[in-house]
């Protein structure tokens, strides 16, 4: 029976035992409010402060993201600018070298063709220059032949040389005069 007493005892006393005593709930309260007062004038704005560095740092770096994205975007253009102009200026050279091939091609062919003119003119030249040759190596054989024939024929000697000449020429001048209409 004493445990049922010490039982009773302890619910009567649990009722008071969950109200705190009076001088504890303002001894709580002093200390909450004073933890309060600490945590407002100190703490609080130090994370304020903290708070707003962390804000400028987060707003700097994006506003310096989006000035590296506006300068990253001035450099590509730029670059594109420039590729443009080196593909202009390669096009421009790639044309002025096929001009230039061109008009060295021109001077070559026509150089080749002067060449090959002069070269067929000094050919006729040569073959003038032998043909008046031969013919003057022919008429003088053909007068030999011709004096010698005709001394015999004649049974004269035409060892007179203004004579013999006189009498080749003729004779040649009237030989050409019947061939040349007949070229003609």
């Amino acid at each position: 029976m004493k445990s049922a007493l010490i039982l009773a005892a302890e619910e009567v006393e649990g009722v008071d035992a969950v109200l705190p005593h009076p001088a504890e709930i303002i001894l709580g309260a002093v200390a909450f409010l004073l933890l309060l007062f600490v945590i407002s004038k100190f703490v609080t704005p130090r994370f304020e402060k903290l708070y707003e560095e962390r804000t400028a740092k987060i707003e700097g770096g994006i506003e310096k993201a989006e000035a590296a994205q506006v300068e990253a975007e001035a450099a590509l253009q730029q670059y594109k600018a420039q590729l443009a102009e080196a593909r202009a200026e390669s096009a421009r050279i790639r044309d002025d070298a096929r001009a230039e091939a061109e008009q060295i091609k021109e001077e070559l062919r026509a150089q080749a063709q002067e060449e090959s003119a002069r070269i067929v003119a000094q050919g006729q030249a040569q073959l003038e220059a032998q043909r008046a040759q031969i013919v003057a190596e022919l008429r003088a054989e053909l007068g030999r032949n011709a004096v010698e024939l005709a001394g015999r024929i004649v049974g004269e000697s035409l060892e007179d040389e203004s004579r013999r000449r006189g009498t080749v020429d003729r004779f040649l001048t009237e030989l050409d005069s019947v061939s040349a209409p007949a070229k003609s």
